[in-house]
């Protein structure tokens, strides 16, 4: 496999979340690395968060296993137990299945980046704070009816 030219994967800024759950993502730039490649069991992407970016709302997952390693800047990660500041070098993980909402959010004054791995069966999962899950048929609240 030859090197990856990250210069080919054009970054988005999007979400799929329904308003007004969307409005924390306005900072999320993301590359799809492992689309990109043609991977079919490994997620890779490399986001940057623009200061007040959200990774994501607060969430966990059914069956896929997350893996988090921050490259530059500064995150604060959001989970169950609380907050951590996270810098260049740190790598948190998260066990399929395991109710412990978590997201990553940049209160600094400058861009952070960091690759995120998931490997598993992406059925869906849920958000820790807000009526929302996901799944195949997209995003419901909790009760299952659409949003």
């Amino acid at each position: 496999m030859p090197k990856l030219d990250l210069a080919s994967i054009t970054p988005v800024c999007r979400t799929g979340y329904p308003a007004p759950f969307d409005r924390q993502m306005a900072g999320r730039w993301q590359q799809r690395i492992g689309a990109a490649l043609g991977l079919d069991h490994l997620g890779a992407t490399l986001v940057t968060l623009k200061p007040g970016g959200w990774s994501s709302q607060r969430h966990w997952h059914f069956g896929e296993d997350e893996l988090v390693v921050m490259l530059s800047g500064e995150a604060v990660l959001v989970e169950d137990e609380g907050e951590t500041v996270l810098g260049p070098g740190d790598i948190c993980v998260w066990k399929a299945g395991i109710d412990n909402g978590h997201c990553l959010q940049n209160r600094s004054e400058a861009d952070c980046a960091f690759l995120a791995l998931g490997a598993g069966d992406d059925s869906g999962g849920s958000y820790s704070d807000i009526d929302m899950k996901w799944g195949p048929g997209g995003f419901t609240r909790k009760d299952g009816t659409p949003y």
